[in-house]
C-alpha cells in the first residue's frame, strides 16, 4: 500500500488554473511535512519562469524536453531557505498536454532525484532512519485534469515508482502547532594557514557543523517542562466540552540547554594549528518551527526546532558569503578588520494557515523588494502588512585575518584559545 498525501483543498484549483493553456509544460515544487501515517502538502509551487521567457516571448509554451533541470534544482534550493522548521520540499509537479503523458515519469523521476540532491548538500543535519524518505512525483494532464501520483524513495538511487493516494482537505494546516525559541549563539572558527586556498565560506561551514551537533544533542524545554520523546506534543492540554483539544493560538515556548564541557572522567584531545585568522558567531536568533496536529510526538516537534536552528544560522552565513562574492572587491589586506551586517528574518503568512514561511533581508533592501522576492519565490502576491520583521540584536559581521598565529584547540569540549580576531553573526 502507497503513501497518502493529505493536501489543502486550495491547491486543486492552483494546479487546474495551469490547464487552461493546454500546451503548456509547467513544473513546480511540493512544500509540505511528512509524518509516519501521512504527508501533508500545504503548497505548490510554480517553477519561475525565466527572464528570457517573460521577455521574448509571452506565449512561449515550454515542452518536455525544454525542462531545465539546474533551474528547477536552483529555485528548489533557494525555497528550502524559506521554509521554517517542521517543512520540507516533499517532491515535485508537472502539468502538460496528454500525448507527452507516455514520457512524463522518466522527467519526472529524474527531477525529484536531482532537487532532493540539490538541498541535502547543503544540509548541516541528516534524516535519522525512521523519518520518511519517500517523495512525491505529480503529473497533471492539462487536458483531463486527471492526476497521478507516485513516489520514489530517496535512499535508493535504483527505487521504482510506487503509487500513492492524492486527498484534498479544506483548512489542512489551519491548526498546526508552532514551536518558538531564542537561542544565544558563540561559535568560535579558527582559519587555517596551511590551506594554499584560503576559503572562507569552507572554514565556516566546518565550524558551523561542530555547533550543529551540540544542538543535536541538547536539551529542549518545552514551556519550562522536559518532556520524553514518544509523548504527545499536547498531553494534558485541556479538552472542550465535546472532548476535542482546545488549540492555542500561543506558540509552545522552548528553551535550549546545551552541554558546555565534558565530565571530569571523559578525557580531551588537544592539539595544534597555525592559523591566519579568526572567527567568532556571536548573538541571539529567534527560530520557529511547525508541527501538524495529529498528535504529533515531542521528538518529531523537537526535532523540528533544532533544524531551523542550524538551518536559519548557516542559511544567513551562506547568503552573506553570497552578497559578499558578488558586492565586495577580491583583494583584502591582512590585518584588516571588515565589518558587515547580518541579514535580517523575515516571515510573511500563508492564506488560509497559521504557518508562516520566511525570507531575509538586508538592512537597505525595501519592503517592495522582499514583496518581489517573495512572488518570485511563491508565485503568490505578498502584501506588506503580511510581512513581519523580526527585531534583531546588534547585528555585525567582523572577520580579522592575521599571519601564522598559533591556536589550541580541545576538540572535545570545542575550547579556544588565543582569541586574535573574530566575525560576529548575531541578529534574529
Amino acid at each position: 500500500m502507497g503513501r497518502s498525501y493529505f493536501v489543502e483543498e486550495a491547491l486543486g484549483q492552483y494546479l487546474s488554473d495551469f490547464s487552461t493553456k493546454p500546451k503548456a509544460c509547467v513544473t513546480g515544487l511540493l512544500i509540505g511535512q511528512c509524518s509516519p501515517q501521512r504527508d501533508y502538502v500545504i503548497l505548490a509551487i510554480r517553477t519561475p519562469p525565466r527572464e528570457e521567457q517573460n521577455e521574448s516571448n509571452k506565449n512561449y509554451h515550454p515542452k518536455l524536453a525544454d525542462i531545465d533541470e539546474e533551474w528547477v534544482t536552483g529555485h528548489a534550493s533557494q525555497l528550502s531557505r524559506m521554509l521554517p522548521g517542521g517543512l520540507l520540499v516533499l517532491g515535485v509537479f508537472i502539468v502538460t498536454a496528454p500525448e507527452l503523458a507516455k514520457d512524463i515519469q522518466n522527467a519526472l523521476r529524474k527531477l525529484v532525484f536531482s532537487v532532493e540532491k540539490s538541498i541535502i548538500k547543503k544540509r548541516l543535519w541528516n534524516f535519522t532512519e525512521e523519518e520518511v524518505s519517500d517523495r512525491v512525483a505529480l503529473h497533471v494532464c492539462s487536458a483531463t485534469k486527471k492526476i497521478l501520483c507516485r513516489t520514489y524513495d530517496m535512499q535508493d538511487p535504483k527505487s521504482s515508482a510506487k503509487p500513492a493516494d492524492w486527498k484534498y482537505q479544506s483548512g489542512l494546516s489551519a491548526f498546526w502547532l508552532s514551536l518558538e525559541c531564542t537561542i544565544n549563539v558563540n561559535i568560535h572558527i579558527p582559519l587555517s594557514a596551511t590551506s594554499v586556498n584560503y576559503e572562507l565560506e569552507k572554514n565556516t561551514r566546518n565550524g558551523l557543523t561542530r555547533w550543529a551537533k551540540q544542538i543535536e544533542e541538547g536539551v529542549f524545554l518545552i514551556n519550562g517542562q522536559a518532556k520524553d520523546d514518544d509523548t504527545e506534543l499536547l498531553e494534558g492540554q485541556k479538552k472542550s466540552s465535546r472532548g476535542n483539544i482546545q488549540h492555542s493560538i500561543q506558540p509552545f515556548d522552548v528553551k535550549v540547554l546545551t552541554q558546555l564541557s565534558q565530565s571530569s572522567g571523559h578525557r580531551s584531545t588537544a592539539t595544534v594549528q597555525v592559523c591566519s585568522g579568526f572567527i567568532n558567531l556571536k548573538g541571539a536568533v529567534k527560530c520557529r518551527a511547525y508541527i501538524h496536529n495529529n498528535k504529533p510526538k515531542v521528538k518529531d516537534a523537537i526535532q523540528a526546532l533544532k533544524r531551523d536552528i542550524i538551518n536559519t544560522l548557516s542559511d544567513r552565513c551562506a547568503i552573506l558569503f553570497e552578497d559578499l562574492l558578488i558586492n565586495e572587491a577580491p583583494d583584502k589586506k591582512n590585518s584588516e578588520r571588515e565589518y558587515h551586517v547580518l541579514p535580517h528574518r523575515v516571515f510573511v503568512s500563508i492564506a488560509g494557515s497559521n504557518v508562516m514561511l520566511c525570507d531575509y533581508k538586508f538592512g537597505d533592501e525595501t519592503a517592495g523588494e522582499i514583496q518581489e522576492r517573495f512572488f518570485e519565490m511563491l508565485d503568490q502576491v505578498v502584501h506588506g502588512e503580511a510581512i513581519q520583521i523580526n527585531k534583531m540584536l546588534k547585528a555585525v559581521i567582523s572577520l580579522y585575518i592575521i599571519s601564522y598565529w598559533i591556536c589550541y584547540c580541545f576538540l572535545m569540549d570545542c575550547v579556544i584559545y588565543q582569541h586574535f580576531s573574530y566575525l560576529e553573526l548575531c541578529s534574529r
